[in-house]
């Protein structure tokens, strides 16, 4: 068979840069180069395209996180254009050169990779590519859209306010705090990787968490704090079949309160993470249900994280959905769904990037009809 012409999208303009690359690494490591030629593609924090002819040296490097040094050894800025129907980049080194790609991965965390951008921007180029598609990355990113929609459909969530830029001088803690008691948290409504998250219990923290809250995003919402254990199941597949992974369990330290993003990124100690997490087995089931169900709410194709809270008396909330969770080493999506199914983290790459390209058949074929039709 001949090679798949792979894509591979790293970095962006999202507070989430720096664990894409790492994200990014960890693939290529994984990946079989019997089936794949490899195109690395990474997107500066200004917004630029760059291509890494030597993706090697890309891999070694481990401290060009604004992707700026490697120019010297193999970076080459890029457009891209569509070439009898299908996208190509076009490298910009003087010369006329396009590279043909058959499935990307855009391995991409945050604002403008996960939200529905990036998707969108391949979806213009007509290419296959790994995740959800555009409606089911945006409105999952937004949290409050996310938990109104699983809400209808019965599922448990947290109680919270939402506030955005024109609403925000109505934010005052003590009605805050008569509504969800306190301790409360406090998150952007649109990031990921707990950036810009911060716990409250008293009115000062309150203040300076919202301000840190708006920072990143022009919504935030404030949650009620739930008692109870952090539980995480990852989702694989295309609408009607469905895979659920192992449930985990992470466990903060003492130090950090909560799952942050300095637990989860810089602190190796930051949290222990359980796999298989300590619960019935009922109560797995239970989970990996409701996770099947919210990705299938969410419209989710490919792959998703999803996280819970699970109370002392086993009523199981849900958190949040990551539609391009971490593929670090020690990232829970492909350590829970290996533990599962038995794959190995190439076989879970090489899952991911069949289940973009039947997507891409079969909403093709959709396509191929209509016209037909008209």
């Amino acid at each position: 068979m001949a090679k798949i012409n792979l894509a591979l999208i790293c970095g962006g303009k999202s507070v989430e840069h720096e664990v894409s690359l790492v994200s990014a690494k960890n693939v290529i490591a994984a990946l079989d180069f019997a089936k794949y030629d490899l195109h690395l593609f990474a997107v500066a924090k200004d917004g630029s395209f760059r291509f890494y002819s030597d993706f090697k040296n890309f891999l070694n490097n481990q401290d060009d996180t604004n992707l700026v040094s490697l120019k010297e050894t193999g970076f080459i800025n890029v457009a891209w254009s569509v070439v009898n129907g299908k996208g190509q980049a076009v490298l910009l080194d003087g010369k006329e050169q396009f590279l043909s790609i058959d499935a990307v991965f855009p391995i991409m965390h945050g604002s403008f990779a996960e939200d529905g951008k990036m998707q969108g921007f391949l979806e213009m180029l007509n290419l296959p590519y790994v995740g959800p598609d555009v409606l089911a990355s945006s409105i999952s990113m937004d949290k409050e859209i996310t938990k109104k929609l699983v809400e209808i459909e019965g599922v448990k969530v947290a109680k919270y306010l939402s506030f955005d830029a024109l609403s925000k001088n109505k934010i005052v803690f003590i009605d805050v705090k008569e509504k969800l008691g306190l301790p409360v948290f406090i998150k952007p409504a649109n990031s990921g990787s707990s950036v810009g998250i911060s716990r409250a219990d008293d009115e000062i923290s309150f203040n300076n968490a919202v301000k840190e809250a708006f920072l990143v995003d022009h919504k935030i919402l404030i949650e009620e704090a739930v008692a109870g254990r952090e539980l995480e199941c990852p989702v694989l597949g295309n609408r009607g079949e469905l895979i659920a992974g192992e449930v985990g369990e992470i466990i903060p330290s003492a130090k950090h309160g909560f799952y942050s993003y300095d637990a989860k990124y810089l602190d190796e100690s930051g949290a222990a993470l359980l796999i298989p997490a300590p619960i019935e087995s009922n109560k797995k089931k239970e989970i990996q249900e409701i996770s099947t169900k919210i990705f299938a709410i969410l419209q989710c194709e490919g792959m998703s994280r999803v996280d819970f809270f699970m109370t002392e008396n086993g009523e199981v909330v849900f958190n949040e959905i990551n539609t391009i969770p971490g593929f670090t080493k020690i990232s829970m999506y492909p350590k829970l769904m290996m533990a599962e199914t038995g794959m190995t983290y190439g076989e879970l790459i090489d899952n991911l990037i069949t289940l973009a390209v039947n997507r891409y058949a079969r909403n093709s074929q959709i396509l191929f009809e209509k016209k037909m039709i008209e």
